[in-house]
């Protein structure tokens, strides 16, 4: 009888990976991550989707940070104690003299409202049309400052100062009786009122101002940009909304934001080309075409 062999499972030849495989993935893996981190030319439908949900995600988890009123009332003394001690505690002065001038007022409550969502969506309809390949990077610095945002409302519940006890700040809204706040009147209840720390109205007319100083041409519409942030550091005291140093916190939320843009994209998104580069090569063909095509001689009967 012959000898019978047996290949058992432990005897089996075990695949071992080729370093030219592992190379190729690599490279594979890279090139991929290239390709996202190019600007591209923004979809018209993938942005509005985004938008809407990305807006929706954060009123949502906004509005479901625990409103903790014993601790954001005390947060909100220590600041106004804070601001006292660095000497720039004059936002009860500004919110009760502008409180007597009721049109400037009952303006700066409808601006409160509506333009931190007018103006914010204005330009990035504006960099989509004008500003293709440099859409993506400020739009990443636009969702990173309010995504850092939310981690401030939940870290640091802080009331607004027209809801401080003994604090002597006017609620704007509620004394003219106008629709200019969602935490304050009948919509309170919509909106968590307890998260003034960052402000987002800063960070986002901040990046609205710069966006448009640095790309606009026409002069007075680039120095319209730098006051708009302005203006909206007006309004946030004047409407009691806001404490100066809320507004430092956006400040600070919006220089993540471009940090974060600027590590993922390799530059500012000012910075990036105003035309995404697969969409400047495919001009440039066709234009190639058009001119070989105009150049070739037709043949004649």
């Amino acid at each position: 009888m012959g000898d019978t062999t047996v290949t058992t499972l432990e005897d089996r030849p075990r695949a071992v990976s080729s370093p030219v495989a592992d190379e190729a993935d690599g490279r594979a893996g890279q090139a991929r991550l290239r390709r996202l981190r190019k600007p591209r030319r923004p979809r018209l439908w993938f942005e509005i989707l985004l938008i809407a949900v990305s807006y929706w995600t954060y009123s949502l988890i906004r509005n479901a940070v625990p409103e903790q009123r014993t601790e954001a009332l005390t947060n909100a003394d220590w600041l106004w104690r804070l601001e006292h001690h660095l000497s720039i505690a004059v936002e009860d002065n500004i919110n009760r003299v502008l409180n007597t001038v009721d049109w400037l007022i009952i303006g700066m409550n409808y601006y409160y409202a509506t333009l931190h969502f007018v103006v914010t969506l204005s330009v990035l309809v504006w960099l989509y049309r004008s500003h293709p390949g440099r859409y993506a990077g400020a739009r990443l610095a636009l969702f990173a400052t309010t995504a850092v945002a939310l981690l401030g409302y939940y870290l640091y519940p802080l009331a607004p100062p027209r809801l401080m006890s003994g604090g002597g700040f006017v609620d704007t809204v509620l004394v003219h009786q106008t629709w200019g706040s969602m935490a304050s009147g009948d919509l309170k209840n919509m909106s968590n009122q307890y998260a003034a720390m960052p402000s987002m109205h800063i960070g986002w007319s901040l990046w609205c101002g710069l966006t448009i100083y640095a790309l606009a041409r026409v002069p007075w519409v680039r120095v319209l940009g730098l006051l708009y942030p302005a203006a909206t550091l007006v309004v946030i005291v004047a409407t009691a909304n806001h404490f100066w140093l809320d507004a430092v916190g956006g400040m600070i939320c919006l220089a993540f934001g471009f940090l974060v843009a600027r590590l993922w994209y390799g530059a500012l998104p000012y910075a990036l080309p105003r035309i995404p580069a697969e969409a400047s090569s495919a001009g440039l063909r066709e234009r190639w075409a058009a001119a070989r095509s105009a150049s070739t001689p037709r043949s004649t009967d």
